[in-house]
């Protein structure tokens, strides 16, 4: 089965387009011009894909499927859904705005650099759109060697320590992986993803499934506590190194959720959502008082990524604490549709957000060269538009009505009292606790007296710095006031989805 190849084409687009520039090693304008081009029709054919999606069906659509590795009965099997689809067109946008961030920021090797990021869009559009399990998983381990490569080459002083540290944790959780979906194989007779959501398993084949799957997803997401390599890799890596680690990379772990552990270890998934729950809610309260102590703007943001984090993965399991108590069929209440769409939603808008603050954090070091919160004070007196900027994305990672940070959080809470008072208690002292770390970090670096010399110097953003806030600006106010483009795209797939976590395999 083949269509048009319009998924192949936005995978292997970026890859083609990342191997030319780093052709260019003489010429750093044809390397900047040419990556810029490349992210750019990616992005808008990733526009297309959403323009022709079909809201009203689960299906996968625009599915590619060819014969590759026959003796193993391995595909070249693509696909798209309502859960892959907005996780693609973050993933090219963010692409864009990371290309354009380091326009004039990187002076070495800009050719590596650039490639670097096209490479790994290419292969992280690919671990969304496969739907086979050996591509999925070359997809998923590939991704990290260009991520790798950026934090490693243009990070900062300790950057082998934070490579070698993010290296380690994710290879020991991609061992689990790996050894489900071939112990899969054998139970399917296939490596489709699709067939692995209809093979029957015991409660005991389905719990160690699960538990690998866990293994696996949590150190991406990172849940508490296989959480610490974040903060080393978000301090040393450059700015578009940190985006694209908040935006794209985290929510692979998410997004692996949905797609393997949900759908194939739906007993499991019940049997074990105290412990998912109990960790999301540790990650959610506990990292929130542990980013209150930061003194490095970049560490603070890293944390409230695990945070903010955590309701992705609390939404996810509430569904089946909101089942039990309802008695009714999926579908016949909205609890568990709010729940999985917040989890979603919550993803989506953390990329957003995360990447804008992580952006805000590199216009400030670009010009003052340190991330300590104790170096800045009264910004807002020699950078005006940057501190509105700021101050709009530090709101909006509070969770501020009218803003995409309001909408998931908002959405998963609510789910969470149908489930359990005290879970929507504990989730919603977030809004307390990341309003504190944020307002602290806000008061002490833009507003008040100048302090520092340095800092009434500073120059104002300049128009490349104020297009990419103003860019994000307007898509974390889009999706905070009219979320519906987002929700339409995914109610099929998570109505789907219910409907086979709600059926037992045993």
């Amino acid at each position: 089965m083949l269509n048009f190849p319009i998924l192949s084409l936005l995978i292997w687009l970026p890859i083609l387009g990342g191997v030319a520039v780093l052709l260019c090693r003489e010429n750093r304008y044809a390397a900047k011009w040419l990556g810029l081009l490349t992210s750019l029709v990616t992005m808008l054919m990733s526009f297309g894909l959403y323009l022709g999606f079909d809201v009203t069906t689960a299906e996968m659509q625009f599915v590619e499927q060819l014969p590759w590795v026959e003796t193993f009965n391995i595909e070249y099997f693509l696909g798209v859904d309502g859960f892959s689809m907005p996780l693609m067109i973050l993933t090219t946008i963010s692409t864009v705005l990371v290309v354009i961030a380091g326009w004039e920021v990187i002076k070495d090797r800009i050719n590596q650099y650039l490639a670097a990021f096209l490479i790994m869009e290419g292969l992280m559009l690919g671990v969304f759109a496969a739907l086979d399990a050996i591509l999925f998983y070359l997809f998923f381990e590939a991704m990290l060697i260009p991520l790798f490569l950026v934090i490693g080459i243009w990070g900062g002083p300790n950057r082998v320590y934070a490579t070698l540290k993010f290296f380690l944790y994710t290879f020991f959780g991609s061992v689990f992986l790996l050894l489900a979906l071939l112990y899969l194989q054998f139970q399917a007779g296939s490596f489709s993803i699709l067939d692995y959501h209809d093979v029957g398993l015991s409660l005991n084949q389905q719990i160690w499934l699960f538990l690998a799957f866990l293994i696996a997803f949590a150190v991406k997401i990172p849940m508490w506590p296989v959480h610490t390599w974040l903060p080393d890799a978000h301090v040393e890596a450059p700015t578009g190194g940190s985006v694209i680690l908040a935006a794209i990379t985290l929510k692979i772990g998410g997004y692996g959720l949905l797609r393997f552990a949900l759908p194939i270890t739906p007993d499991a998934s019940m049997t074990l959502d105290w412990l998912v729950i109990s960790l999301s809610l540790i990650a959610i309260v506990y990292i929130g008082f542990v980013a209150l102590v930061q003194s490095d703007l970049k560490k603070l943001i890293a944390y409230s990524s695990i945070a903010h984090m955590g309701f992705v993965t609390l939404g996810l399991f509430i569904i089946f604490r909101i089942f039990a108590n309802a008695s009714l069929l999926p579908g016949a209440g909205n609890g568990e549709i709010l729940a999985i769409e917040g989890a979603m939603v919550q993803m989506i808008s953390h990329g957003f957000i995360a990447a804008a603050m992580f952006l805000s954090v590199g216009v400030l070091y670009d010009r003052m060269h340190t991330r300590e919160i104790s170096a800045y004070g009264g910004v807002v007196n020699s950078m005006p538009k940057f501190a509105a900027f700021a101050v709009f994305f530090a709101m909006a990672n509070a969770g501020l009505p009218g803003t995409s940070g309001f909408v998931g959080e908002f959405m998963v809470i609510l789910a969470a009292l149908q489930a359990n008072f005290w879970f929507a208690f504990l989730a919603a002292t977030t809004l307390i606790v990341g309003a504190a770390y944020t307002l602290w970090m806000v008061k002490r670096v833009f507003f008040g007296e100048i302090a520092n010399e340095h800092v009434a110097q500073l120059q104002d953003i300049n128009g490349r710095e104020y297009f990419l806030l103003a860019s994000l600006a307007m898509i974390v106010l889009l999706i905070g006031v009219w979320p519906d483009p987002l929700l339409s795209v995914m109610h099929a797939s998570v109505e789907q989805l219910l409907t086979q976590v709600s059926q037992s395999k045993l």
